[in-house]
This record gives structure tokens, sequence and C-alpha cells, in this order.
């Protein structure tokens, strides 16, 4: 009998394992408490920007031609319960409103609304970024409040999801990582994954604590090697060094290696920055705070660079934002998504128009998020809309548009030649034939 899957929660993280779990060939029942959000993914559409993942929703929800009919969706606890064998949840763990730690509400909400429902033998799988110690709890949890008792239980696989890359991360992950405590529970992982793991993607089977801990250590070196190259970068700006020329040195050790080594605005999104201050969070309460310290400096060089970049485009202005106009180019935290979850390019423009700026800002696939969340900034339809009149122009999303602007365009409508790469990645020479004065972050300046 082929295994029955559930996916509770279908945010960003729910809405791609459902429609991933209905491409491996699998039933799938997703729910969601918003009805509204159940009724546009019935629909086959997504309230958010993935690549691919409107295209994979199409091809398995029902009423859509040539579709499997694999994936459903519903708002019923009851309906779930009684449709699955292995249950998944993917609610949301914010950061706490005043505080770093984690805020475990809806997954809490989510496991207590399902196991009242456990009548028969299932398997809660959490693939949330939760505190070490919460799978534990949970499992307690579950085995009290399901009809079944411990035959309803608990396993932890953490999720990788690159935004952008989120389909093919699922399909085609770099490594699978199962938490359980049965011999039942890893035969029925090793179930729902035997597509990838017959393509040979490792299959790591650990403890509860250490499943919880894989992705808040991942996150948090992540994390820091972003923070060490931008340390570089301000240690490369007071010595007149060039940290894209460092950074490129370095990555042919291959200890170091060249990914997340590109010096620029920082970090942002929904994980990294509340993934390691959680982390940090849970070791205080662990009594390992002195462990994790280095993450307090780590988030403070990745906030620095947002500053850094407000002064570098004061600077552009005259050393003053009054009168003047700032073209931002993104509002995402990073390219082929619409997440402006603390975004370093939304937070530069509202710094930089908080001192009195002009700011127009244009992204290709986060406008309309980024208006709901700053209806204050002015927006444009597209990069040289934005740039019009602008005095300085500033790159903060690594967008392949952006990098494949014509410089003499872009300068045919600003008041002046000035450009600002937060990012690292334009061709400077392109830029400074073209007339511009080119500026980058840890890069020495040329008049």
């Amino acid at each position: 009998m082929t295994l029955r899957i559930t996916v509770i929660g279908t945010g960003y993280l729910g809405a791609t394992h459902a429609a991933c779990m209905a491409e491996l060939g699998f039933e799938v029942l997703g729910l969601d408490i918003d009805p509204e959000k159940i009724a546009t993914l019935a629909a086959g559409k997504i309230p958010m920007y993935e690549p691919d993942l409107a295209e994979l929703l199409v091809k398995h929800v029902p009423g859509h031609p040539g579709s499997s009919g694999r994936l459903r969706f519903t708002t019923s606890y009851e309906e779930v319960a009684e449709f699955g064998d292995v249950h998944f949840l993917c609610t949301n763990t914010p950061q706490k409103k005043g505080e770093f730690a984690a805020d475990m509400s809806y997954v809490d909400a989510a496991l207590d609304s399902l196991a009242p429902h456990l009548k028969r033998p299932a398997l809660v799988v959490g693939k949330s970024t939760v505190p070490v110690g919460s799978a534990n709890r949970l499992a307690i949890r579950l085995a009290e409040l399901a009809p079944v008792g411990e035959a309803a239980e608990l396993a932890w696989n953490p999720e990788f999801l690159r935004e952008g890359f989120a389909v093919g991360d699922t399909l085609h992950p770099d490594r699978l990582v199962v938490g359980v405590r049965s011999e039942r529970a890893e035969a029925l992982l090793r179930e729902v994954y035997a597509t990838p793991i017959s393509d040979g993607v490792p299959f790591v089977v650990t403890d509860f604590p250490t499943a919880e801990l894989v992705k808040a250590a991942a996150n948090s070196f992540l994390a820091t090697k972003i923070s060490f190259i931008n340390a570089m970068a301000e240690v490369c700006e007071s010595a007149g060094a060039d940290v894209v020329q460092l950074s490129k040195a370095l990555s042919f050790d291959e200890r170091i290696g060249g990914k997340f080594l590109n010096a620029g605005v920082g970090f942002g999104g929904g994980c990294l920055p509340k993934d390691i201050r959680a982390f940090m969070a849970r070791a205080g309460e662990l009594g390992a705070d002195q462990a994790l310290t280095f993450l307090r400096e780590v988030d403070s060089i990745n906030m620095r660079r947002r500053s850094r970049m407000v002064e570098l485009a004061r600077e552009q202005c005259g050393g003053g934002f009054l009168g003047r106009r700032v073209a931002v180019l993104g509002a995402a935290f990073k390219p082929n998504s619409d997440d402006i979850r603390d975004s370093p390019a939304l937070n530069v423009a509202a710094q930089i128009q908080l001192q009195g700026a002009q700011v127009t800002v244009y992204d290709p696939k986060a406008m309309d998020n980024a208006r709901k969340m700053f209806p204050g900034l002015a927006y444009a339809a597209s990069a040289l809309e934005a740039a019009e009149g602008a005095h300085v122009v500033l790159h903060l999303t690594e967008w392949q548009e952006f990098r494949d602007l014509d410089p003499a365009d872009l300068g045919a409508v600003v008041a002046e030649r000035r450009i600002l790469d937060g990012r690292n990645i334009l061709d400077d020479a392109k830029w400074r034939a073209a007339g511009w004065h080119y500026r980058a972050m840890g890069r020495p300046s040329v008049e």
C-alpha cells in the first residue's frame, strides 16, 4: 500500500514540500488554517514567487489539463488525520517580538490540533526550524493527546531549502537528515524519500537533538562565512585592498571554498538572521551561551554593512541626502525570490529616506510585498524609471536583470552617473568606461 502524505502549513516550505511529494508519486493533502490561502493553492496558484513551483502545482492539483490529481488542500484537521500515514509539520517559527528566541506557537498549535484526531498509527514529521529540545517535548505531547497513544510517533527531518532553488533542493537534496526513535519511523522515512535515496543522496539517521541542531549549525556556519568576508571588506577599505581579489584568492583553498564568500551589503531573509538569534537564545537557556557568543559579532558585522552602504550613499550625495534623489535596484533579500523579510535593500532604502532623500525602488518580483511593508517609499516599473533624475544608484539585490543593464542607457536618465554596487558583481570596467563613478564595498575607490 502506497503511503499517503499530509503537509500541515502551506507557506513557502509547506507548499513546496507538498508539490514535491506529489511529484515523487504520493497522494498528498495539504492543510492550512487560512481559507484564502487554501483556495489559492487549490486553484493551482501560489501566494509567493518561487521558480518552478507554480508549474509543479498545476501539474498535480485537480482540475488542470493533464494533472495527476495527486495534490489536494483542506482546512480540516479531521480530514488530514483520517487521510494521512505520514504528516509533515511545516509551520513557521518566527523570531519572538522583543526577543531573540524562536516563537514556537505555530508548531505547538499545529500539533495540538492534529494529535486529538490521530486514531490509527501515524508518523508526525517536523520540518520546521526549532530550538534544540523541542522534538522531545513535542513527542511527549503527541503521545498524550493522540487517541492512539504512542503509536503516533514523532520524527524530525529538517529542511535545507534555498529560496529560488526550493523545488530542486527538495527533489534533489544534497543530504537528508532524520531524527528518529524507532526502526519503524526510519523505515517510513526511507519509503518517503526512496527516489532521492536511490539517486545516491546521503541519508543521515540521528537522534532528535542532533537533527534539530543540524539546521541551526548549518545556518550559523553560512552566516559566519558571509560575515567573515564582510569583516575582511571593512579591513580592505581601511588598508586600500580589494576584497573581491582577496575572496578569489581564498576560494582556491579547498578547505575554504568560494561559496558564500562574496562581500557586500550582507544577508537577510526569513532564515539566517532569526535562526542564528534563536540559536544564541537557546544556547543561553541550556547554559552554553559562551559557545555561541561569536554569533553576536556575526550578527553585528552583518548589520554594519547596511549602515556602511548608507554612509557611502551619503558621501556620493555630497555629504547629505536633503534634496537628493536615490535609486535602489532591488527589494527582495536575494534574487529569484519575492521575499522581503529582513531585506538589506529595503532596510537601506528606508534609512536613506528617513534622512531626507527621495528614494525610488525597483525589483523584478518583490514590488507588491515591498509596497505593503514600506508604503512610504516610491516605486517604479523598471530600473530606468527608478533611476530618472537620480544622484546615485544603489545596486542591492543581485538580479540578472541588473547585471545586464546597459550603463549608457541608465546614464541617459540619471542626474549624476554614480553607482554603488552593494553586491560586488557588476562589471566595474564597463560602468567606468560609460562614464560612471563606480564604488563597491571593500574595494578601492577609483576617481
